[in-house]
């Protein structure tokens, strides 16, 4: 703490959900470790300061339409474009501010590559947030390998092979999204991978023993140092930093709703904040819930299906019919949910904060990815860690009623499952202990942030 009194850290998150709040809880972890923090954001999904009286915030105008906000590839296009002099002049005014203390570096979303060149323009040092895995990353990394090699464009006749260069990952597997310009899409996956690499640190939301081989394998690539840190969100156990950055309310009557079941007896379902799926997706689903016979909370999101605003596909009296064994909310506080002893399962489109929560609290996975980095993540929990099991070729209310109960009932596999999602519980909590992993990879990124600002200390 004595340390680094007098020295702020410049932090900026992609204004998405999935990235603010892992930006906000890395901003709480170095805080509490004597850092003065500034926030940088957007006016698009713009922050609350009033929720952190603690740190400075500084907000840029990012110039957005809403034709580009609808639209997740032109979103983050256009935001590393119209960003570039809005941000060079806020960084110029807090760069000359004396009033407070010495900037040390900035901390930037990866995706928000536009941030290197201008901070180097100011010769100011820059450390990137990755939010999501390592494991998709290395995935990102090998675009230009596996275009060379054939894999781009995507073959629909050649889904289900393997890729032999990053198993266990299939052609179906590959971090891509659907859109009819996938020239765009791969020339901001080299941007974003390329800028990370000209960064002077990764910090990532993840541990070693969960992905020490990607990890390894990212630091044979990059000659920068890597410092997995997470999970970021179990370093405040009884401060929950993701409430406070929601971008849409919390219904918290539903931990009321789960305090009445048994142990285990709960199906969590929840899809994120960006997914979307189809009338017909969202209507096997409702009807596979409740097929498996099994309580379920379960988050729809306004604007989840297709060409309605909330649940109009549902049937009248859906439910009102189940008695009570169903519960819908629009958003809820997902941690605290995953946390419950009520929950055993959790449904999820398997986004990485969504698949590091579940890892953490020991609940085992049905995978149902949707793009990019999920479809990676998916087969990681499948395959690699082997903590849930993934909905394929299609939604169908009998698959996913015996897939529930696959998970739900004294089955083998389901048993096996249960068993390995609870070792893994096991190694999130020590990694974060004195001497864990994660533990001595902060210690690592402290001292190296001021090791890239000694001059100043010096100076002073």
């Amino acid at each position: 703490m004595k340390e680094t009194k007098g020295c702020r850290l410049l932090l900026i998150p992609l204004p998405l959900q999935g990235h603010i709040n892992p930006m906000l809880q890395l901003a709480q972890i170095l805080y509490s470790n004597g850092f003065s923090i500034t926030i940088i954001h957007t006016s698009f999904n713009s922050l609350n300061p009033s929720n952190y009286p603690h740190f400075n915030f500084c907000c840029i105008k990012d110039g957005l339409s809403e034709s580009s906000a609808s639209n997740l590839l032109n979103l983050v296009v256009e935001l590393n474009i119209r960003c570039v002099k809005p941000f060079k002049e806020c960084l110029g005014k807090l760069l000359c501010d004396v009033s407070e203390e010495p900037i040390a570096c900035l901390i930037s979303d990866a995706m928000c590559y536009f941030t290197q060149d201008v901070a180097t323009s100011f010769k100011l040092p820059r450390l990137v947030l990755r939010t999501g895995g390592a494991s998709s990353f290395v995935a990102f990394a090998a675009f230009p390998y596996l275009r060379e090699n054939g894999y781009f464009p995507i073959q629909e006749s050649k889904l289900e092979d393997g890729v032999k260069e990053l198993p266990p990952l299939r052609v179906k597997d590959l971090p891509m999204i659907n859109t009819k310009e996938p020239e765009k899409y791969y020339e901001l996956i080299c941007n974003f991978v390329n800028k990370t690499k000209a960064s002077l640190g990764v910090i990532w939301n993840t541990f070693e023993d969960l992905e020490s081989l990607p990890l390894s394998t990212l630091s044979q690539q990059f000659s920068i140092p890597m410092f997995p840190i997470g999970p970021f969100h179990k370093y405040f156990p009884t401060n929950n930093t993701s409430s406070s950055s929601s971008l849409i309310p919390q219904d918290q009557n539903c931990i009321s709703w789960l305090n009445k079941h048994k142990p285990k007896s709960v199906v969590y379902v929840s899809f994120g904040s960006v997914a979307s799926i189809t009338e017909a997706e969202f209507l096997e689903i409702a009807w596979g819930l409740v097929n498996s016979n099994y309580p379920f909370l379960w988050v729809v999101r306004p604007g989840l299906i297709g060409g309605h605003e909330w649940l109009g596909p549902l049937p009248n009296g859906f439910m009102e019919n189940l008695e009570g064994r169903g519960y819908i909310v629009k958003w809820a506080p997902q941690q605290e949910i995953l946390a419950h002893q009520a929950v055993g399962l959790f449904w999820t489109h398997n986004g990485w904060n969504s698949t590091l929560e579940s890892i953490c609290e020991g609940v085992p996975m049905i995978c149902m990815p949707c793009f990019t980095d999920q479809k990676v993540n998916a087969r990681y929990v499948s395959h690699v860690w082997r903590i849930g099991l993934q909905l394929e070729n299609g939604m169908e209310r009998g698959k996913i009623e015996r897939t529930i109960r696959k998970m739900m009932e004294d089955d083998i596999e389901g048993n096996e499952i249960r068993d390995r999602a609870l070792k893994l519980k096991e190694e999130a909590r020590v990694c974060l202990k004195k001497g864990g992993f994660s533990c001595s990879s902060l210690g690592r990124l402290v001292v190296h942030i001021l090791s890239l600002v000694s001059f100043t200390f010096e100076a002073s």
